[in-house]
């Protein structure tokens, strides 16, 4: 931490406190009925979501998910049009045609949550060969979870990157949990990073509550793939506070280890942290979460006041 600006450093909780507090306003939009469809929360997740994003350039790309708030934020997204999507409105990223899982904002790199598990692995590699095709400095950082590694994209998707040296960083977002389904159920390994071994690329487990670890393993692997030696599999462990969605109670998670990971919030590890260090004050910090909280308050009006799209521009925007 010590070689790092404190502005950085500031920038990175303000950036996770945003997270925090955006995904604790849609919590209460949902069970207001406010929100069409279904919500997955990114909350106790976001060191990993800005970790890796603080170690991206503007015209880097990521790819993201189900579970997509926390990317499109830390990536730089409007809080305003995020919130507009999601509540369905016609001021949204994608005129609130897509809502909570489909966001995407090309301006700065964020190409898309998708709601089908896996699917952005893909999309990550080939927006990787177009970086080396058309020969720029660009890296692209593949959100998904553990679940996702048991898919067939994850194998083919890794293994063509390996093959052609692509700049992708695959970051596994590791909550021990596909829905309700625990990871030692479904693998008989611990780390889902030791499957880098067989596509001969490097495999780095970190804490995932830890947005410094995260950084600096992602650092590594973006100076990695800007040389041209290919792509990194980061796995990183962390915990979702909430169930699945919004409607899971997540009865199936013990008691005790709920509270254990809730112990480990990455949040206030990191402030406890900074404050340690002397990188900010409680002062500060009451500031950035009074800034946050009116940023998050001021991005709900605007999307509870914007209209809902008309019905006949339903099949506008539609290419496939």
């Amino acid at each position: 931490m010590q070689h790092l600006p404190k502005e950085m450093l500031v920038e990175m909780f303000r950036k996770m406190v945003e997270i925090r507090f955006f995904e604790e306003k849609v919590f209460d939009l949902y069970a207001q009925n406010l929100v069409p469809g279904t919500i997955h929360l990114y909350a106790g997740e976001e060191a990993v979501a800005v970790g890796v994003c603080a170690a991206l350039e503007r015209d880097d790309y990521i790819t993201s998910t189900h579970r997509g708030h926390g990317h499109c934020i830390a990536k730089g997204a409007d809080l305003k049009r995020t919130m507009a999507e999601i509540l369905g409105k016609k001021t949204g990223y994608c005129k609130g045609k897509g809502g909570s899982m489909h966001i995407a904002d090309f301006s700065i790199g964020m190409l898309g949550a998708t709601a089908v598990v896996g699917a952005g692995i893909p999309i990550a590699v080939g927006a990787g060969l177009s970086i080396k095709l058309r020969k720029t400095r660009q890296v692209v950082a593949c959100f998904f979870g553990e679940g996702a590694s048991n898919q067939g994209t994850f194998h083919e998707g890794i293994n063509m990157a390996s093959v052609w040296r692509l700049p992708v960083i695959f970051v596994c977002e590791n909550n021990l949990y596909a829905m309700g389904t625990r990871q030692s159920r479904v693998m008989n390994i611990e780390n889902i990073a030791d499957r880098a071994t067989a596509y001969g690329i490097p495999g780095v487990v970190v804490d995932g509550n830890d947005v410094l670890a995260v950084y600096e393993a992602t650092v590594k692997a973006v100076e990695r793939a800007r040389k041209g030696e290919g792509p990194t599999l980061i796995e990183c462990k962390t915990y979702r506070h909430k169930g699945h969605s919004r409607v899971d109670p997540a009865k199936y998670r013990p008691k005790e280890e709920v509270e254990e990971w809730l112990a480990k919030d990455p949040i206030k590890r990191f402030k406890e942290k900074l404050l340690q260090e002397g990188a900010i004050t409680e002062a500060e910090i009451q500031q950035i979460e009074q800034e946050v909280a009116a940023e998050i308050d001021a991005a709900v009006r605007f999307a509870m006041e914007s209209p809902y799209p008309e019905p006949e521009e339903a099949l506008e925007d539609v290419y496939a």
